[in-house]
Formats: structure tokens, C-alpha cells, sequence
């Protein structure tokens, strides 16, 4: 700590001066024994002075008895996802406890490079919350990807040493790394001292050993609590992932409170959550009231969303209610039901009422759809082979199969009985590469669905069960700039406009949130199923690096030992 800042702390911690604020009354979770201790809290500017019933404040809050834990942490979010303005979805999301937030911004990368991460910590500087960057280390994701902009080792240069950068983001071309490919390492060397994030589905052993032994710190996505308790195993941090599309908390709990293992090295994040979610459910709040519902010990499920992310990612005045330590605090009504009652960042409490400010975009990161028009007849789909692969989805998970059968040959696949004709257009250079192929699960009927958010590469996806609504879907993404579309019989039904890099809306969260809801609601009545999410999975319908199949602007792409491989 600072000198003159010690200086003035002790005063108050040493009894000498009353603090800024005390809570008094209340039942301390503390992190570090797991016990509950009975006391008050101390407060001076913005820091915990002390922990103890002899403390006096110029102001105090009666807490009744409720349960003060340390502010809840996010251990891995990408702030595009949620389709809202940066600040946005954090002061929504803060109000549900989360004062922490660590990002990783490769969507707006992918899209706009520098800028786009630019943006993501402009637009946070002032939130009410603390906000950290992990650096995007796969812009692209992969070779097979069409993406707007590339972002290399020497891009990195001018951010490692920003206070807000933590380390590395998710390091999803695993082959790049297990295979030794020098320009990986290049990245990975720059933050050798940091947390470098990975990303490493269905990983065999021995290759998981070689990506932790290169330098990996953490996963986010184990689906099952056997492949987590291999990557812990190995010294990988497991953030336990909670999203709109992928749901994987409950098979991940379920074996720790069946094993009893240790949780030091398990945290909780969110990966991709839309704003509507965390309107209605929450945020990481959610998570450990889930987990807790489940049978993990509140304090265990506590530590899981606070000191466990602190630790892992060197954060060392945040994650727990200590002297020194930042004064951000979560009051809970019990360790039940762990409702969040009042939200603490810095010593102030949280205006449940507060306006949320738009923060004004640049005209350039508006304008990011470049693509002419698109005819039905780009998306044709011969079948002439005996065997036609085809994405199963998977609903609650953003993984797919690859189901291979046959088809009867045609000069075009027209969809029926359960089947959709898939496609992802490039969108950044006006390349015209349009890959089509064909899925089972998604369920829509009449009409198609289109997105400007189609992880990482964010060209458009589109869905449907014929080429001319498939056609008059894409336009629709083209003409708005962005977004997400549905449309119905030759009929645009709704379009929610995602104009900022073709990802975030600058329209406020309430009217991005209508608008979604009543789009998810025709979506489903157009057949998508009641499990799957019609715009979040087909958001990942697109991303190479997840297994087993996906659509890119190249075709159809299976991800192999050696990396995605286009089929197609």
C-alpha cells in the first residue's frame, strides 16, 4: 500500500479517527477460515479499514443481522455477447452483486481490432464497478476463419502494462499451442508472469498435460464434471460456466458435492449471458444460489465467486473483506436463499434506481457490415454424396455431433421432417464466400433466422427452411447494420438493429429487452425448440474451435487433433 494512503487508513483502523462508513450488525462471511464471524465493518475511502464491533463511522448502516460477503466476481464474460452498451450490462449486472468483471473482448477484436477493445475499456472506465481486460490472444480464432481484422503479438504491445489488463484471453486455438507454434508463444511470453486464459474442449490427456505445461491457467469449458476434475487435476483453474446458451453448472456441482473435492481451483462465470437472462435470473448471483440449491455449502459457493477468481487472477485487494481490501461488499438476506439485498462498490452503496447511461459510439464502429446484397439462389445445396454430414445442436450446450447419413440426391436440399439449411455469409470484406450445409434440432418452419453475432469471426449465420426467407434474412441484417432478424412466410417479422460492430445496441437495455423477448417468442412458435435459445446457439454455430461441427463462410468445418478442417 501507498504510504500516504497507509497513512490515513491507520488512523482509522488504529482507533484514532472515525471511519467514512461502518456496517454494523451483521454476520461476516469470511473467506479465508470459512467461518461466520459476528462484527463490523470499517470503511475509509473506499478501502476496509477494520474488521471489529469497536469501530465508530460518520455514517453507519444497521445491517439486522444479514450476511455481508465480498462482491462477486465474473471470472470470464465477453461484454459484446450481452447486446448491450459495455456500461450497461455492467451496472445491470452489479446491482445482482457481480463488482468485478473479467473480460475478454476478442468479439470486438474479431470485428475492429484495437478499437474494438478500445472501446470495451473506454466505455467501462467509469463504470461502477471494477472492470479488468484479458488481451484477445486468437484474432483470428483460427486459419479457417473470415474474420475483420487480425490482432498479433505486436498489437499487444501498447496494453500489457495497463493496470486494468490482466493477462491473456482465452487461447482457443489449442493446437497452435500444443503443437508449438512459434507465433503463439510469441503471445503467451508476453504475459509468462500473467494468467493466460484457455479455451479446451474434450482436450485427450496427454495434449491437455502439454496445454497446461505450455503455460495455460484456466478453462472455461469443461461440460462435465469428469473432464473438469482431469483439467483441476493438472493445476487448471475451472471457471464453471452459467450462460444463456451453455448450461454447465449443474453436472460440474453435482460431482464436486458427490466427491467432496477440494474448490480452490473452481470459480463462476458467465462466457455469454444475455441482458434478459440477468433481468430475470441474475447474474453470478445465480450461480452460487444454484450451486447452493444443488447441496455445495454456501460458504464453498461463496469463496467459488470471490476469493477463488481473486487468487487466480492476482488480484489481491478484491475477493474478500479484509484491511486493505477494496470495500466491495454483497449484503445477503441468509445463506439459504442468498438474495442479494444491497450491492457495496468502494464503500458506496448501490442506486438500485439509477439511471444507466449510453455512452456514445464513433461512427466507424457503426458501420462494419460491408456485403452486398444477397440472392436466394447463393444458397443452394446440392447433395450428391452417399453420406451428407450434418450439425446435430445440442440443446442447453453450444457443442454439436457430426451426424452423418444419407440423403437423397438432389440438385438443391430442400429441409424437411426435423431438418434446416444452415448457412454463414463473410460479412467484413465483401469476399462473397457463402458456406451452406445442413442441421438437425434447430426446429424452425416458414422462415429464418439470421445473426451478425456468429462467434468469433461474426459474419452473418442464417437459418431456415427455405432460400428465399434465408435471402430476405440476411438483407435484413445488411440494411440495419447489424442485429438479429426473424422472418416469416417472405415477411420480416422483427429485427432487433445491433449496430455497434454488429453486436451491441445503443437503443437501452429495456427496449433491446422487449424487443428480444418477443423475437425468442416467435421463434419458438415457428418451431425452434423450447430448449434452445434461437439466437444464442445459433451464435455458436459458427465458432470452429468447438467440436464437433460448424458453418463457415468456407463450408462446413470439423474440429480435428490438428484444428478445424473445412469438409466441404
Amino acid at each position: 500500500m501507498e504510504y500516504t494512503q497507509y497513512k490515513k487508513l491507520a488512523n482509522v483502523t488504529l482507533g484514532k479517527q472515525k471511519a467514512d462508513l461502518v456496517l454494523k450488525n451483521l454476520k461476516l462471511v469470511d473467506v479465508f477460515t470459512g467461518e461466520i464471524v459476528e462484527s463490523n465493518v470499517a470503511v475509509k475511502d473506499g478501502l476496509i479499514a477494520g474488521v471489529s464491533r469497536s469501530y465508530r463511522g460518520k455514517k453507519e448502516i444497521d445491517l439486522g443481522g444479514r450476511y455481508l460477503a465480498p462482491g462477486y466476481i465474473d471470472a470470464h464474460l465477453h461484454l459484446e455477447s450481452t447486446m448491450v452498451t459495455p456500461n450497461e450490462l455492467v451496472c445491470t449486472a452489479a446491482k445482482h452483486g457481480t463488482t468485478t468483471f473479467i473480460v475478454d473482448p476478442h468479439e470486438a477484436a474479431n470485428v475492429s481490432g484495437a478499437a474494438g477493445i478500445d472501446y470495451i475499456l473506454n466505455q467501462t472506465e467509469k463504470s461502477p464497478a471494477n472492470v479488468y481486460v484479458m488481451m484477445p490472444s486468437c484474432v483470428p480464432s483460427t486459419s479457417v476463419d473470415d474474420n475483420g481484422c487480425v490482432f498479433s503479438a505486436n498489437d499487444m504491445y501498447p496494453y500489457v502494462r495497463s493496470p486494468r489488463v490482466l493477462g491473456l484471453g482465452e487461447v482457443m486455438d489449442d493446437p497452435a499451442v500444443i503443437h508449438a507454434e512459434e507465433s503463439m508463444f510469441v503471445k503467451m511470453n508476453l504475459f509468462e508472469n500473467r494468467t493466460i486464459d484457455g479455451h479446451a474442449p474434450y482436450l485427450p490427456n496427454k495434449e491437455l498435460s502439454a496445454y497446461k505445461m505450455a503455460g495455460v491457467d484456466t478453462d472455461h469449458e469443461a461440460t462435465t464434471f469428469e473432464y473438469a476434475l482431469e483439467e483441476v487435476r493438472r493445476g487448471l483453474h475451472v471457471h464453471i460456466r452459467e450462460g444463456s446458451a451453455a448450461h454447465n453448472l449443474k453436472d460440474i456441482v453435482e460431482g464436486i458435492v458427490r466427491t467432496g473435492i477440494d474448490t480452490e481451483y473452481f470459480s463462476f462465470c458467465t462466457d455469454d449471458k444475455h441482458i434478459e437472462d440477468i433481468l430475470r435470473d441474475g447474474h453470478i448471483d445465480y450461480s452460487v444460489k444454484m450451486a447452493v440449491k444443488i447441496g455445495l455449502d454456501p460458504i464453498r459457493a461463496i469463496k467459488m465467486a470471490t476469493i477463488n477468481t481473486a487468487k487466480c487472477y492476482g488480484l489481491k485487494h478484491l475477493g474478500a473483506i479484509s484491511p486493505g481490501f477494496q470495500a466491495d461488499f454483497v449484503v445477503l438476506d441468509n445463506l439459504t436463499d442468498l438474495n442479494v439485498t444491497d450491492v457495496f462498490y468502494k464503500g458506496k452503496r448501490l442506486n438500485e434506481d439509477a439511471p444507466i447511461r449510453v455512452r456514445p459510439c464513433s461512427h466507424v464502429l457503426k458501420h462494419t457490415v460491408h456485403l452486398d446484397k444477397v440472392k436466394a439462389e447463393r444458397f443452394l445445396l446440392p447433395i450428391s454424396k452417399k453420406k451428407t454430414h450434418v450439425i446435430e445442436i445440442h440443446a442447453g450446450q453450444i457443442t454439436t455431433t457430426d451426424l452423418t447419413i444419407s440423403l437423397p440426391p438432389t440438385l438443391n436440399f430442400e429441409p424437411f421432417g426435423g431438418y434446416s439449411k444452415i448457412a454463414a455469409v463473410e460479412r467484413h470484406h465483401n469476399t462473397g464466400k457463402i458456406g451452406v450445409a445442413v442441421a438437425k434440432g434447430y426446429g424452425i418452419r416458414n422462415g429464418a433466422v439470421a445473426s451478425s453475432v456468429s462467434h468469433d469471426s461474426h459474419n452473418i449465420i442464417v437459418i431456415g427452411d427455405n432460400d428465399v426467407d434465408m435471402a430476405i434474412a440476411v438483407n435484413e441484417i445488411i440494411r440495419t447494420q447489424g442485429g438479429y432478424t426473424v422472418v416469416e412466410n417472405g415477411k420480416v417479422y422483427e429485427t432487433l438493429a445491433l449496430p455497434i460492430m454488429g453486436l451491441m445496441s445503443d437503443a437501452g437495455f429495456e427496449n433491446v429487452n422487449e424487443a428480444l423477448q418477443r423475437m425468442i417468442q416467435k421463434a419458438h412458435q415457428m418451431g425452434v425448440a423450447s430448449q434452445i435459445d434461437p439466437f444464442v446457439t445459433l451464435s455458436f454455430l459458427a465458432l470452429p474451435v468447438i467440436p464437433e461441427l460448424r458453418i463457415t463462410p468456407r463450408g462446413i468445418c470439423k474440429m480435428t487433433a490438428k484444428g478445424p478442417a473445412i469438409l466441404s
